[in-house]
Formats: C-alpha cells, structure tokens, sequence
C-alpha cells in the first residue's frame, strides 16, 4: 500500500544480496522483464515494479510526476526491506530512475539507462505530449498499436512480430487515466543532467542506432555528464534493445550489476 492505494512488485531472489531494480517503459508493465528476471534471479535479487497507473499498480491521480513515481519506487523498496540495489530503467523508467537518483542517490550502487536521457521537455516536445493524450482520448486502442509497432527497428519487426504482438496485448491492458498521467508527469519533468553530473555511482547508458525517440548525438552526450560512465550502442536496434538483442543487453546488465557491487567506488 502506498497513499492509501496498491502497488504492484514482484520480487525474486531473495536469498541474494547483490540487487537489482527493474522499471519498465510507457505503457508497460513488470512483465516486460520475465526473461531478465529468470535468468537473474539465480544470482541475484531482483525487484521489478509495475509504476503508477501501470499493470496492477493504482492510478493516483491526474499528473504523475517523476518525483511522485519515485517516491512510489521507494516505498516498495522499503516495503521489500532493501537498503540499496542498482537501478536499471527503460526510457519512463529511465526518468523516474533519475528522479529517484536525485531523491535517493545514497541507495544506488549503480545506475542504467535504456533509452532514456536526464534532459526536460523542449516546447516542441510538450505539444507532443498534448498530441498523444488527445490520440489516447480518441482511440486508446489504435494509439497503442502503433505506437508499441514504431518502438521496435524495421528489421525485426518480423523476426519479433510474436514478442510485439504480445507486448501490445500487455500494453492495451493499461488505461486511459494512467496512460495520460505518466504523459502529463513526462511533459512536466525537470532537468536530471545536475543529478548525472553529481552522481557518484557509476552509470550504463544502453542505446540503439536506429531508435527516433532518442537521437544518439543525445545519448552520447549524456554519456560525457556522469563521473563515471559507460556506453552501449546497438546496431540494427531503435528503443527496445533489451527485446531487439535480449541476450547481449541481458548479458551485459548482469555483468554490470557485479561490477557495480564488487568495486567500492
């Protein structure tokens, strides 16, 4: 219970110290990590969260903010009785996982971020947003389909057309309210790039060349603002790596996660 509503979590491994938490993207849900948490849980502890107004978890109210998102993140951690984990989000959760960076930074071994960037909303971006709640409001249905279809590169749409047609059957189960509170809490967010900048863990940022949704000339930018930083960049891959190449991402997240607790940075 948070605010006097549910939350959704699932956590496995317990019997292990080194931890790691999931927070899916816009539109999704934990579920979108069943293979991340399969393969880890056997080496680690690993908490996967459904955010506000996503999958099981309530929808509080109608702006979700960054802050608020994380504050939610941290009541499941208390509720799970972690004291500190490395925090891995995928472009939403990427934000939220910033914010809670800026929030909670001394719980963090370590942070990465898929697809995601510590930059606000520029106006252009905004009336976007304002766009994509008025599709929502016309057509939850359509809106989803697409939007899910253009995440994923031209060149696995069909090799993943099973895993794409599944993750919009997950998404289209996410309602219209939480749907427009997580856009109004984006359209709203502030600038984390101080929060890069002063964070003393180290951060993986993971990218694909070919994602629209965040140019690589930012996401190498944004690799330059942290103490301490690695890069990823995926060919043949737009803003679902952790899907596109499961295996490589999953492979070197995990790899990333024992770094992050063997080293005292």
């Amino acid at each position: 219970m948070f605010e006097n509503r549910e939350l959704h979590y699932r956590d496995e491994g317990r019997e292990h110290t080194d931890t790691l938490v999931l927070l899916h993207g816009f539109l999704q849900n934990l579920s979108v990590w069943s293979s991340f948490t399969l393969t880890y849980m056997r080496r680690m502890r690993v908490i996967s969260i459904d955010l506000p107004g996503h999958g099981y978890s309530s929808t509080y109210s109608d702006v979700h903010t960054m802050d608020f998102m994380s504050n939610a993140v941290k009541a499941v951690l208390d509720d799970a009785g972690v004291e500190n984990c490395v925090m891995a989000g995928h472009s939403l959760g990427g934000y939220v996982a910033l914010a809670f960076a800026d929030n909670y930074g001394y719980m963090l071994k370590g942070l990465a971020l898929l697809h995601s960037h510590a930059m606000a909303d520029d106006a252009e971006k905004r009336v976007q947003r304002d766009e994509v709640c008025r599709q929502v409001h016309l057509n939850r249905a359509s809106f989803i389909v697409n939007f899910i279809t253009n995440l994923f590169d031209d060149s696995k749409r069909e090799y993943l057309a099973q895993d794409i047609r599944e993750l919009r059957d997950q998404c289209l189960e996410t309602g219209e309210d939480g749907i427009l509170a997580a856009q109004r809490g984006m359209k709203v967010r502030t600038s984390r790039v101080r929060t890069l900048a002063m964070l003393d863990k180290p951060v993986l940022f993971i990218y694909g060349k070919n994602d629209k949704r965040i140019p690589i000339e930012m996401g190498l930018s944004q690799a330059m603002v942290p103490k301490r930083s690695e890069v990823l960049l995926l060919d043949d891959v737009a803003h679902m790596s952790f899907m596109e190449d499961r295996n490589y991402v999953k492979a070197r997240l995990c790899s990333f996660v024992n770094q992050c607790y063997k080293v005292d940075f």
